[in-house]
């Protein structure tokens, strides 16, 4: 009886932040996007709110671009984590391996508005890359990297990568040496070993870090809009334009819950398509 009141007296602090903060806005939320404004202090129930996004096709454009992008963001993600998380978990050692951990962790150490001004001033026409451009003789003129997609692509992947990188060397931790020694005993080679043994060892690895990266992209704000200038078209600017410059809260309210579903939709038929589950994939990769 002590312990278990002791176990609900350490999860009530989680309990209440979930209820508190994550459930009880998002119920509130839910029945405020169900709300038609009709006039001053008018309103009835009804889901015109969510009508409205797929009658207007820029709203509905803008979530298929903002999807499409975040999806190719962690594809690039991945294939650069994915080495990088290998050398850590199977091939450095000792100090080497916590310098390189280290380094991965070092650019969270701010925030992502300083590492988003970073780029800005290093891809800006005024900025280090375009002078450098110049000093060598590779560009007559100053180079303007800022305001398009390659740039957005560049500041997500970057403000993710430490979100693939730790699933990934958790799970390649996990994988022992002796079966990748077998699988070259057996005459694999390289890509064999890697197709046979370590990718399906690291699947649950690759599709955690995959969804986290992937929600990150897709929620979000600072990046696309800072990196992508007035021309970006995401779909957090929808919803924030629709709280904060058009005061609509209820239309807002309805975007934030459509991105909530088909964001969920998405990660859902990834799972699908990998023939993985939710469990296996939150669980301890070492098991495998």
């Amino acid at each position: 009886m002590k312990k278990r009141l002791g176990f609900y007296l350490l999860l009530a602090p989680l309990l209440l932040w979930l209820f508190g903060l994550i459930i009880v806005p998002h119920i509130d939320m839910f029945f405020l996007s169900l709300q038609e404004k009709l006039g001053p202090g008018d309103y009835q129930t009804s889901l015109a709110n969510y009508a409205a996004f797929f009658n207007e096709p820029l709203y509905w454009n803008t979530f298929a671009r903002t999807a499409i992008m975040s999806i190719l963001a962690t594809m690039i993600t991945l294939l650069i984590a994915f080495p990088v998380s290998y050398y850590i978990a199977k091939l450095a050692q000792g100090r080497i391996r916590a310098v390189l951990f280290t380094l991965c962790l070092l650019p969270f150490w701010v925030s992502e508005l300083v590492r988003t001004f970073g780029w800005m001033i290093l891809l800006r026409e005024t900025g280090v890359l375009s002078h450098l451009l110049q000093w060598t003789g590779l560009a007559g003129q100053p180079v303007e990297m800022l305001y398009n997609d390659a740039t957005i692509m560049v500041g997500l992947v970057y403000t993710s990568m430490l979100f693939m990188v730790v699933p990934l060397v958790t799970t390649l931790d996990s994988l022992d040496n002796a079966h990748v020694e077998a699988g070259y005993d057996l005459g694999g080679n390289g890509w064999s070993v890697l197709r046979e043994i370590v990718i399906p060892h690291a699947m649950p690895g690759i599709v955690s870090g995959s969804i986290v990266v992937f929600m990150l992209c897709l929620g979000n704000y600072l990046t696309p809009i800072l990196l992508g200038g007035k021309s970006s078209l995401w779909f957090t600017e929808q919803i924030y334009d629709q709280f904060i410059t058009r005061f609509n809260w209820e239309q807002g309210s309805a975007f934030g819950f459509l991105l909530l579903i088909l964001s969920s939709a998405i990660v859902w038929t990834g799972l699908r398509l990998t023939g993985q589950n939710l469990s296996s994939t939150m669980g301890d990769g070492g098991e495998r």
